[in-house]
């Protein structure tokens, strides 16, 4: 036999484990045939999404109900306010609710806390997932897709050769009072950017770059016009995915050298979903060819390893960016403290 180098041996080892944990789980043709033919009398599937984007939510709704004759119906709102509408139906048994799509940091909270999701019951494209996603998810919330985060830059006011090209070139005196930033002391892209590369460098990091006079914004889109207007140079971290609504202006992204931010989504289904076989059968969809290429032409990380092909360069590039760090989800109030501490 072989031997494999030391990551393969590593996914290797992650796809055998996903596998035997889940064989158990997963329905056969058969018995999903039914689940399919089920969801098809229900009719409908309600998703609660907290990630507010008409693009690619769109795009998939109309790719699901085109394939299978079932009707999606969002509703998007911040983590928050999803997590108390849900708390209401569940208690008030008011349940409209068949779908979770949300960031695993309020998925997995969601879930600890509340109580409020149900196993999945097995999905079969699940065996698609990469071996570090197949990893993350686990009987009930399993991930989909990921915000990748790099910089913004204005190319009137940034020359090639001056550009930052990783999170340490941040620090330069020249970008002083030049750099507009995501809030870290607050849910969202900043928050990850401060957990991940606190993680990765430590306080120094941020104590340096706390000197470096940042101004702190909460509205992403309002940040990247700021940028392309010549307001400042540089914005972090720029979701690369929103790079598409600014291309035409004077502006690019850099993906960091050292590895990019993310932030990762996943599924999950809702206890007493009304319309529960039709969640499953939309949940499966997310591991479709057609799922992930919507997300990676919108410049978002995916989750299967053999559609890569089948994009062109540039999404190809965006869908695959090194991760800085591995994702944590357990000191996340710990990292709001130490943000607010350093970035007073």
């Amino acid at each position: 036999m072989p031997i494999l180098p030391h990551a393969l041996r590593i996914g290797a080892a992650l796809s055998f484990l996903f596998a035997a944990s889940f064989a158990h789980a997963m329905p056969d043709a058969a018995e999903w045939a039914k689940i399919v033919e089920a969801a098809k009398k229900e009719g409908k599937v309600v998703v609660y999404s907290g990630y507010v984007s008409p693009n690619t939510h769109k795009a998939i709704g109309d790719a699901f109900e085109k394939e299978y004759g079932i009707k999606v119906e969002y509703f998007m709102a911040r983590g928050g306010e999803l997590r108390e509408r849900v708390r209401i139906e569940q208690s008030t048994n008011r349940f409209l609710a068949d779908v979770s799509h949300n960031a695993l940091t309020q998925t997995s909270g969601e879930n600890r806390i509340e109580n409020s999701l149900v196993p999945h019951g097995g999905l079969p494209d699940m065996k698609r997932l990469k071996p570090d996603f197949a990893a993350r998810a686990d009987d009930t919330v399993v991930p989909i897709f990921t915000i990748n985060y790099g910089f913004l830059v204005n190319t009137n006011l940034v020359k090639p050769g001056d550009e930052p090209k990783g999170w340490r070139d941040l620090l330069d005196p020249k970008w002083k009072d030049k750099i507009l930033s995501d809030d870290p002391r607050a849910s969202g892209g900043g928050r990850v950017m401060f957990h991940m590369t606190y993680d990765k460098w430590g306080a120094e990091f941020h104590e340096k770059l706390a000197a470096q006079n940042l101004v702190f914004v909460r509205d992403y889109n309002e940040a990247t016009r700021r940028v392309a207007r010549g307001e400042y140079p540089i914005y972090i971290p720029l979701i690369l995915g929103d790079y598409a609504k600014i291309k035409p202006l004077p502006v690019k992204y850099v993906i960091p050298e050292e590895g990019a931010t993310y932030g990762s989504y996943g599924v999950a289904i809702f206890r007493n979903a009304p319309h529960p076989n039709a969640a499953r059968v939309f949940a499966n969809f997310y591991f479709s060819d057609t799922a992930q290429a919507v997300y990676a032409n919108d410049g978002h990380g995916i989750v299967i390893s053999d559609l890569e092909e089948k994009l062109n360069p540039e999404a190809a590039a965006l869908a695959n960016v090194k991760p800085l760090v591995p994702e944590d989800f357990t000191r996340i109030q710990v990292m709001f403290d130490r943000a607010k501490a350093i970035y007073k």
